[in-house]
């Protein structure tokens, strides 16, 4: 095994960038929380920016953040004159706990689990995606691409462009297994950041090749191909953080 480098010094501003990124997180799934309680069924009007902010004890701009993202993913959806609505039908699904990842052996495991449900996730994803599908697909890989050209450590970027993949596979349960995992997943990519170092040069780059690879896949609509590069992707994380 590698021995881990030590993420590099990163300037204050990309500090405060990164603060306000991981808020963004936080009320996004604070939202995710609240998405089918009580007053945020299917179909109902969300509360005003306004009440909402105040509720989850954020800014508007932090709000606004989070509900471009669940707008994005399809979760909630805005009425010209109206206001933002919970999709209708929204399946939920609820995460499990962070705590199940415990130690790198654990995150490895994790990940060669992730081989096998998001290695049939993209090949369904290939023959069954829509058109609006595979622009979702097409825009969460180019603002991960972004997000790491701009110093991010795109770890909100890199789970928005797996679940859009499984959220095309035309089967509701891998989106849900997707959102379930999302904390483990959250965990397990920030930890291997952290030990391996941000991506950057061609480890960066790489990464990107390889989402590049899955979308283009999908959107030819090959199967087998799709299944490949996805498995590709993801053993080469494992191989990016173990030297394996």
């Amino acid at each position: 095994m590698n021995t881990p480098q030590s993420a590099d010094v990163e300037p204050a501003a990309s500090l405060a960038s990164g603060a306000a990124r991981l808020l963004g997180d936080k009320v996004y799934e604070d939202l995710m929380q609240l998405l089918g309680t009580p007053g945020f069924e299917p179909r109902a009007r969300l509360p005003g920016e306004m009440a909402l902010s105040q509720r989850l004890g954020v800014s508007r701009p932090v709000l606004r953040q989070a509900l471009a993202r669940l707008r994005d993913e399809g979760r909630v959806h805005v009425r010209k004159g109206s206001g933002t609505f919970v999709t209708d039908a929204l399946p939920q699904a609820k995460p499990m706990s962070v705590n199940t990842l415990e130690n790198i052996a654990d995150i490895r495991a994790f990940l060669e689990f992730r081989l096998f449900v998001e290695g049939e996730a993209a090949a369904q994803a290939a023959r069954m995606r829509t058109t609006d599908q595979m622009h979702h697909i097409r825009l969460c890989r180019e603002r991960f691409d972004q997000a790491l050209a701009e110093g991010s450590d795109a770890v909100a970027e890199d789970i928005a462009f797996h679940d859009a993949v499984a959220q095309a596979c035309g089967n509701r349960f891998f989106g849900m297994t997707m959102t379930a995992l999302a904390p483990q997943t959250r965990f397990s990519i920030g930890l291997s950041r952290s030990l391996a170092g941000r991506p950057q040069g061609e480890r960066r780059d790489g990464v990107c090749r390889e989402h590049a690879a899955v979308e283009q896949a999908i959107e030819r609509q090959d199967a087998a191909a799709a299944r490949q590069a996805m498995e590709a992707h993801l053993r080469g994380g494992i191989a990016r953080l173990f030297g394996q």
